[in-house]
C-alpha cells in the first residue's frame, strides 16, 4: 500500500468516529496549552527579573551585616534590621573608611534603612525609609528622577519619594513641595523617582532622605556612627570580583574576625542576578513538568482510543492482510492515526496556550514578588517544541496498539466477532 492510501484510510476512520476523536484530541489540547502557557510565562518571568535586577548595575557591590554562608544564614548572626542593631553587628564609620580606601572603589554610600510611620493629608501608612549619603547617591542611582531633583549636600528636611508611593498609595497624589510627616518630623518633597518596578518593588515605595535624618525617624535605633548597609560602586564592572575580594579581606582585618567568626557579607549584584535567574529557571522547569503531566494524561487517552480502534477494525485488518498488506503497513495505519491526534491537538493547544499567554499582561497579574506586572514571552522554539512533543507523544501512544494490530493472524482477524 502506498503511504498516501494508508493516510487516507486512517483519516477516513478518524472522521467516522468524530465524537471519540474530538474527546481524545481535547486531552492533548489541554496538555499542550498548559505547556505553552507555562513555558511562556516562565520565560517572561526570567526577563522580568533580569530587567528589575539590572537596575542594581553590574558595577555595584553591597556590604550587609551578618554572615550568609553558602548553605544559609550564620546561626549566630541576625541580618534582619528590625531584629538586631547592636554595635557588634552594624557597620560603622570605621568600616566606611576602610572600604573607601580599597583600590577600584569609586563611590561608597552609607545606608541607614528601616520602617517609619508616614502621615500625609490625614492618611497614615508605614513606609520603608532609606537614609543615603547625599553627596554620592545621585551618582549611583539608576532609577532616575521623574519630577524635581535629587537630594543635595546640605538638605536636611528634604525627601525624595518612589513613584508608586507618590501616585498610588494615597487618595491624593504626593506632589513636589508638599509637606509630609515621617516619624513625627516634617519633611518637604523635592523629588519623585521614576517607576522602576525594582526587585521587590523597593524603590517605588520607599522614602529617601539624608542618613543623619533617617536615624531620627526610623523605629529601629541606629547610632550616629553606624550604617545598616553600604552600597559600593566600582570604577569598572570588570573589577567587581577583585574589588569584592579586597573589601572582604580588609573588613575582616579591620573588624578582627576570621572566616568562622565573620559578621558581615559582601555581595556583588551580578551574583544576585545569576542566583535569581537560576531560581526562576528552576521554577519554570518545575511548572513545565507539572504541565507535562496533563499531556501524558492525553497520551493515555490516545492509547485507549487506539486500542478501541484496533478492536473495531479487526476484520478490516484481517482483510488488508489477506490482500497482501504486511505488518509494516498495518503499523503505519495506526501510527498515522495516533499522530493525527497529536498533531491536531498540538496545533489547537498551541493556539490556546498562546492566547492565554498574551492575556497575562491584561489580567494585571503581579510577578512573584519581583515587581511589575507578569508577562509571557512566546517564541518560535516554544511553539515548535510543544507541537513536536505532542506529535511524538501521539505516535508513542499508538505504538503498542499498532504492534498488537500488526501481529494479528489474518484468519483470526477475519473471523473476529465483536
Amino acid at each position: 500500500m502506498r503511504l498516501l492510501d494508508i493516510f487516507l484510510l486512517s483519516l477516513s476512520h478518524v472522521k467516522k468516529s468524530r465524537m471519540r476523536s474530538w474527546l481524545t484530541i481535547i486531552g492533548v489540547i489541554i496538555g499542550v496549552a498548559s505547556v505553552v502557557a507555562i513555558i511562556s510565562i516562565g520565560q517572561g518571568m526570567q526577563e522580568n527579573v533580569q530587567e528589575r535586577l539590572g537596575n542594581f548595575g553590574a558595577d555595584i557591590i553591597t556590604v550587609i551585616p551578618g554572615y550568609f554562608r553558602a548553605t544559609g544564614v550564620h546561626s549566630e548572626m541576625h541580618t534582619d534590621r528590625s531584629v538586631s542593631t547592636s554595635s557588634s553587628i552594624n557597620l560603622t564609620d570605621k568600616d566606611y573608611k576602610v572600604v573607601k580606601q580599597v583600590p577600584g572603589v569609586m563611590y561608597v554610600n552609607g545606608i541607614v534603612s528601616g520602617k517609619a510611620d508616614l502621615n500625609y493629608d490625614n492618611e497614615k501608612t508605614v513606609v520603608s525609609v532609606t537614609g543615603v549619603d547625599t553627596s554620592v547617591w545621585r551618582l549611583m542611582d539608576t532609577t532616575g528622577i521623574d519630577e524635581g531633583r535629587y537630594l543635595q549636600t546640605g538638605d536636611s528636611n528634604s525627601i525624595v519619594v518612589g513613584y508608586n508611593l507618590a501616585y498610588g498609595t494615597f487618595l491624593q497624589p504626593v506632589t513636589l513641595n508638599r509637606p509630609l510627616t515621617i516619624g513625627g518630623k516634617n519633611f518637604r518633597v523635592v523629588g519623585i523617582l521614576k517607576q522602576s518596578g525594582g526587585f521587590g518593588g523597593g524603590s517605588d515605595t520607599a522614602v529617601y532622605m539624608p542618613a543623619e535624618m533617617a536615624r531620627g525617624v526610623i523605629t529601629e535605633k541606629v547610632a550616629n556612627n553606624q550604617f545598616t548597609s553600604m552600597i559600593i560602586k566600582a570604577s569598572d564592572a570588570s573589577l567587581v570580583e577583585s574589588v569584592k575580594a579586597d573589601i572582604d579581606q580588609k573588613l575582616m582585618s579591620s573588624r578582627q574576625v576570621n572566616p568562622r567568626t565573620k559578621d558581615f557579607t559582601v555581595i556583588a549584584s551580578a551574583l544576585i542576578r545569576e542566583q535569581m535567574s537560576g531560581v526562576t529557571q528552576t521554577l519554570s522547569l518545575f511548572l513545565s513538568a507539572i504541565a507535562a503531566v496533563s499531556l501524558l494524561v492525553g497520551a493515555v487517552g490516545i492509547a485507549n482510543t487506539m486500542f478501541m480502534s484496533v478492536m473495531e477494525r479487526t476484520k478490516q485488518i484481517g482483510l488488508l492482510k489477506a490482500m497482501g498488506a504486511g505488518e509494516r503497513e498495518i503499523m503505519k495505519l495506526f501510527l498515522i492515526e495516533a499522530g493525527m491526534f497529536g498533531f491536531v491537538g498540538g496545533i489547537i493547544g498551541v493556539v490556546f496556550g498562546s492566547v492565554i499567554s498574551l492575556l497575562i499582561p491584561f489580567l494585571g497579574i503581579q510577578a512573584l514578588g519581583f515587581g511589575g506586572d507578569m508577562r509571557a514571552t512566546i517564541n518560535t522554539e516554544t511553539i515548535l517544541f510543544a507541537l513536536g512533543f505532542s506529535v511524538v507523544i501521539g505516535i508513542l501512544s499508538g505504538i503498542i496498539p499498532a504492534r498488537y494490530a500488526a501481529r494479528m493472524r489474518p484468519v483470526d482477524a477475519i473471523r473476529y466477532d465483536q
